[in-house]
């Protein structure tokens, strides 16, 4: 008998566990026609272990290490039907975030308690079966459920903003299928946060620092709204400018490391100058310490590009303490 038959010895457990990340159920294997005593085999042969120390009746189907997916696949097997994953565990599994968070967060319809160990955080949802997307593996809450879950569990506001600006941003989801399914909830902690925020993702804002651009540089200095992140140029050379003013011919890229990662920094830099080259548009870049910690210089540079293409209007302090206003006084 061969290696793979040994560690699999009947038809359809291979496929089941190849499909489950390498977990199975004793309820699954019954199903499939395997004893008890043939599953005790496996464990005592050391070609199976078990899912976790306090989770009975699943199993690995293998004696190496345990990959986060696994371990998802065990607590939900373990948790039964109609369990989902939830909260930051959706989110990675949404590719809302790149690592998957330390404990496996996992959604048990209410009439179920599940105990909490170690690695599992469960949480009791009485509408799950609505949250629950009807044919993804493993289960999941669906991903707009997900993101209003997320913005609802929010310790922080900044942490409410971060996760609605980046299912945006990696266009994932919009912002109206956003807030219909917060609009569907009668409680909700964080709602009017949510709609300010969505609110600007329909005017363009993709990131936290486009957020803090468009409301600490932009509107409190009175400058005019540009365009954010409208799709340019023909199919296969698609290219979003941040913030464009098109009527003065001036583009301000905003380099936070979410939006601009390192290794772009070369494609940005020809993108920019090609800017100047073909359109003869005026190019500003800004990261976070100009955006965030000198918004009124900030404010002031844009202003004096603005009017070099023909912006008439003039900029405001946005408080006693301002650079615009120092500016003015000095003038």
């Amino acid at each position: 008998m061969s290696s793979s038959n040994r560690r699999f010895p009947l038809p359809g457990v291979e496929a089941l566990s190849s499909r489950q990340a390498g977990v199975v159920s004793r309820r699954q294997l019954i199903g499939l026609g395997m004893t008890d005593g043939q599953i005790r085999s496996q464990i005592a042969a050391s070609r199976w272990q078990l899912a976790a120390p306090h989770v009975g009746g699943v199993y690995v189907t293998h004696t190496g290490p345990v990959t986060y997916l696994t371990r998802c696949w065990a607590f939900l097997l373990h948790a039964g039907t109609g369990a989902a994953l939830g909260l930051e565990t959706a989110e990675w599994s949404w590719g809302l975030r790149d690592e998957p968070p330390d404990k496996v967060h996992i959604m048990v319809p209410g009439d179920r308690r599940i105990a909490t160990q170690k690695g599992l955080r469960v949480h009791i949802r009485s509408d799950l079966a609505a949250r629950r997307h009807p044919a993804r593996e493993p289960a999941v809450t669906r991903l707009e459920e997900t993101v209003v879950d997320l913005v609802d569990d929010s310790t922080t506001a900044e942490r409410a903003i971060d996760v609605l600006l980046r299912a945006c941003q990696r266009r994932l989801t919009t912002a109206e299928k956003l807030r219909q399914t917060a609009d569907q909830r009668k409680k909700m902690k964080r709602r009017r946060l949510l709609h300010d925020v969505l609110a600007e993702v329909h005017d363009g804002v993709l990131s936290i620092l486009e957020r803090n651009y468009r409301r600490d540089v932009e509107i409190a200095h009175g400058l005019p709204r540009g365009v954010r992140n409208q799709a340019e140029g023909v199919a296969g050379r698609r290219r979003y400018r941040d913030v464009r003013y098109r009527k003065f011919g001036v583009v301000v890229e905003l380099d936070g490391e979410a939006a601009h990662p390192a290794h772009d920094q070369d494609r940005d830099d020809i993108r920019d100058n090609e800017l100047v080259e073909i359109e003869g548009t005026r190019s500003l870049r800004y990261g976070w310490k100009p955006v965030v910690g000198r918004a009124c210089a900030t404010a002031a540079q844009v202003a004096r590009v603005l009017k070099q293409g023909g912006w008439q209007g003039n900029p405001h302090p946005c408080g006693p303490e301002c650079a615009l206003g120092q500016l003015r006084r000095s003038a």
